[in-house]
């Protein structure tokens, strides 16, 4: 790419704006960092920062009047101010020079030059910038060449990186991030002071160190992060029970797999299928709870016993330490946990419509996701049992089909309540209501009797009596009672 002149790429309205008021006010003003840089990259950025050498805030407030903008944002604290106009986000700064103390990230920060601004910029491809006063107008600055590493695809700190990294330790996050978005390697020196400085990463916020771990999470190939965290000794520190999974243990002839290896493998064959961050925790979790269950059992080898349900009650306190949601979402991530494996268990065997049920029914809307995780699950290199288990998959995802289309019982109710069961037999809530109402529920799961409120009506008579219950009401009665239930309620919404 020819950068003698980079005028072309701030060709509109926002970028002639600022060129003019910088220009009036006669300040040195330069579009910097990630827009610059994706400039080199091929890459549309409509996020926009704006550095000035004075009043970030002063320019904004002008630019802002120019454009006829009425809203600005302004942070005093941090001198700063932001402006949206159509799809563009521009945030404008002064320009600074930082300094740092051992314990904290929080730099002390004093007005500085450009240069100053650059020096203090995170990586060479995030120091660029482009010149908007009018006499430099569409000017490329590049002290640190980053142009190059773009194009040799490296990532450098434009400093020394041990101070880089020190100074601000979320900095070798995001290192490993752009490393695995952008597929760049990592210079040696920067790499080698990322294990350097890894204890310095606890001084900086969980919530920080999260929003950076989804990020790799989200890119097209994840494992790539992930190993780079874990070789770096960065991911002990915050991620333990992730690096816990790694290695192999042998007895004899036995040994196990590397689940931290496999579990970079689902999550990378997830990450072919869905774009959905939860979906993708569920695959770095599924297996999560192998180093805890793990058992060498003479003359079967190595178990990982009920470690899906180990697994689902360790997903919360994960959650919690790392400032994930404690809501649905982790909810969801739990239940795909607990449940990985039945698809499994469903492909090695005959497919059954009561086992197919079943799952339907405890997955619920969840099941299309829970095939995508268990289908990525099937990792060996014994082709010949992948094209088994995959060929399966496809069976029981048509048994799926049909016996929803059937049965409707994904998320189903049973027909009969535990209020109907009390109204019948005229007894108050108690454990034969709920043994009764179970019942009904898995004789409709096993397929002895359809979804219908008739069959189930006359199975709770039959399991009533069994008890020693006699029905108090007619059927006519609970279903004249059901009716002007339904009645009512039309009539509450008109």
């Amino acid at each position: 790419m020819q950068v003698s002149s980079m005028e072309q790429y701030i060709n509109n309205k926002v970028f002639r704006a600022i060129s003019e008021v910088a220009g009036q006010i006669n300040r040195p003003t330069y579009a910097i960092g990630g827009f610059v840089r994706d400039i080199f990259l091929g890459r549309v950025s409509t996020d926009i920062d704006i550095v000035v050498q004075g009043s970030g805030i002063e320019l904004a407030q002008l630019v802002a009047k120019k454009l006829g903008v009425k809203r600005v944002n302004v942070f005093k604290r941090f001198g700063t101010a932001q402006l949206k106009v159509g799809d563009w986000e521009v945030e404008f700064v002064g320009a600074r020079k930082e300094s740092y103390s051992s314990d904290s990230r929080k730099p002390i920060v004093e007005d500085g030059t450009i240069e100053d601004d650059q020096r203090r910029r995170d990586f060479t491809m995030n120091a660029l910038g482009i010149s908007l006063h009018p006499h430099t107008l569409g000017q490329l600055i590049d002290p640190f060449n980053g142009v190059d590493d773009i194009s040799n695809r490296i990532i450098r700190t434009p400093l020394d990186p041990n101070q880089t990294f020190s100074d601000d330790p979320l900095r070798m996050m995001r290192a490993i991030r752009f490393a695995t978005q952008l597929r760049f390697d990592i210079e040696a020196n920067t790499y080698r002071a990322l294990s350097v400085n890894k204890e310095r990463l606890k001084i900086i916020s969980v919530e920080r160190i999260t929003d950076e771990l989804n990020k790799i999470i989200l890119s097209k190939k994840p494992s790539i992060g992930f190993m780079l965290l874990e070789e770096t000794g960065l991911l002990e520190q915050f991620f333990p029970e992730f690096v816990a999974l790694k290695g192999v243990d042998k007895v004899k002839k036995h040994n196990h797999k590397d689940n931290f290896y496999h579990t970079l493998q689902v999550l990378d064959n997830v990450a072919e299928k869905s774009d959905d961050l939860w979906l993708r925790w569920a695959a770095v979790l599924h297996d999560i709870a192998k180093p805890v269950t793990k058992k060498y059992v003479k003359g079967q080898g190595w178990t990982f016993h009920a470690h899906e349900f180990v697994g689902k009650k360790m997903v919360p306190g994960i959650f919690r330490k790392l400032k994930l949601p404690l809501n649905e979402k982790m909810r969801y991530v739990q239940k795909l946990v607990q449940l990985h494996l039945r698809p499994i268990i469903l492909s090695s065997d005959d497919v059954t419509d009561s086992a197919v049920r079943r799952l339907l029914f405890d997955a619920g809307d969840h099941i299309d996701d829970l095939m995508i995780l268990c289908e990525a699950d099937i990792t060996s290199k014994n082709d010949a049992k992948v094209k088994r288990y995959l060929a399966n998959f496809k069976l029981v995802r048509k048994k799926l089909i049909e016996i929803e289309e059937k049965d409707a019982v994904r998320n189903f109710q049973p027909p009969i309540s535990g209020e109907i069961i009390m109204q019948v037999f005229g007894i108050a809530p108690s454990k034969p209501v709920g043994s009764i109402k179970d019942s009904i529920k898995e004789a409709i799961l096993d397929g002895k009797i359809s979804n219908d409120f008739h069959e189930a009506y006359d199975l709770m008579l039959q399991l009533g009596n069994a008890q020693g219950l006699k029905p108090q009401k007619s059927k006519e009665f609970i279903l004249n009672q059901a009716n002007l239930q339904v009645s009512s309620d039309s009539s509450n919404k008109e």
